[in-house]
């Protein structure tokens, strides 16, 4: 096999990562007025140099920030764009575990004026990141993919003063990513990710129905999203690898949607223009491999074999079979392995220790060596 010297690596990881007490104190403080913005910077730059020490030393190529300075995956990056806005109206969102269901009620968005951006979103994250990297690690940057706008509320989230054609909308939402990539790679970014959750719920029926509630198509926004982030792709400048990560949810360890690929495979794989796919395998709610079989030479799956959901060990001997299932449908070659999703995807956290959370990331490094020689 061939070892992987730029990304996605054979061992990487989805991007976020479980926030240390400290920073948990650290923000709890801040939030009441109790230090200043400056000293919770000071305690967020020193958490990122452990965590960035941490990657280093289980054997992962890729350094991410573990999303340490925001509270949402998506929603920071969201309302720094221009024309979006946070809205008074919460959203209602049903997550579901083993235990029960978890009602989670996030504050929404609206499209309130013409969608551009004025600056590059996490820029300063990211050069704090590229600054502290080990030689040996690739520094990742995470971002929302720009699907996730409108699936955050659908038309009625968008003003029809400010977009009587939602293609227009589209299309400056197009050009802002566009900007906010080419200002990643300005920064030396040579790994972005576009995570994007809308692209695995529309393979959940019960997501289907409500776009079609949001007022969209539910047989083609898949398409009419993968446009849009074709779009942004378009000019992206050479040297920058982009991949995406497919989530059906991943809050407090609980999820949303279930659904194999079968839906958006065609159209994902074959018409989407990034260079590899980070996607969730830990359970029977992601389906089969059968999918994969759209995979096109040239391209790359990572398959998120290894639950963050919860801190229970996977043994490499599972792995390894599960690899070699995966394997009959697209070249082993073409595949690399990771975790299902991120650890942490908003500040909360998901049910492990950091312990377990560091034991996982050593087993996908550990099986990773194994099958590919990493």
């Amino acid at each position: 096999m061939t070892v992987r010297t730029t990304p996605p690596f054979r061992a990487d990881h989805v991007g976020s990562l479980l926030r240390p007490d400290e920073l948990h104190r650290a923000r709890e403080d801040f939030a009441r007025g109790a230090i200043s913005a400056e000293d919770l910077k000071a305690v967020e730059d020193s958490a990122i140099r452990d965590v960035v020490a941490m990657q280093r030393e289980v054997g992962l190529r890729s350094a991410t920030d573990g999303e340490f300075r925001r509270a949402s995956w998506h929603m920071d990056f969201i309302y720094s764009l221009d024309g979006i806005s946070r809205s008074e109206e919460k959203l209602h969102v049903k997550f579901h575990n083993a235990a029960g269901d978890i009602e989670f009620s996030p504050a929404g968005l609206k499209v309130d004026g013409k969608v551009g951006l004025s600056g590059t979103i996490f820029g300063d994250h990211f050069a704090f990141l590229k600054s502290i990297v080990d030689p040996s690690q690739t520094p990742k940057q995470t971002i929302p993919s720009p699907s996730m706008i409108y699936y955050r509320g659908g038309r009625r989230a968008v003003s029809e003063r400010v977009y009587p054609d939602l293609e227009e909308f589209y299309s400056d939402l197009a050009a802002a990513y566009a900007k906010e990539i080419a200002g990643m790679a300005e920064l030396g970014c040579t790994y972005l990710q576009l995570d994007d959750t809308s692209l695995a719920y529309l393979n959940d029926p019960a997501q289907r129905q409500l776009v079609a509630e949001m007022g969209g198509d539910p047989d083609k926004q898949h398409v009419r999203n993968i446009k849009t982030m074709n779009a942004a792709l378009a000019g992206r400048p050479a040297g920058l690898t982009v991949t995406t990560h497919l989530c059906r949810g991943n809050f407090r360890s609980s999820w949303v949607a279930s659904g194999g690929y079968d839906f958006v495979a065609d159209a994902l794989f074959n018409e989407l223009e990034v260079d590899g796919y980070f996607l969730e395998f830990d359970d029977e709610r992601s389906g089969g491999f059968e999918p994969l079989r759209f995979v096109p030479k040239g391209k790359y799956v990572v398959l998120g074999l290894v639950t963050t959901k919860r801190g229970e060990l996977e043994p490499v001997d599972s792995l390894r079979r599960r690899i070699d299932e995966a394997a009959r449908y697209v070249d082993l070659d073409q595949l690399c392995l990771s975790g299902q999703c991120g650890f942490s995807s908003t500040e909360e956290g998901n049910d492990l220790t950091q312990d377990e959370q560091k034991a996982k990331l050593e087993r996908i490094v550990e099986t990773a060596e194994l099958v590919w020689g990493r």
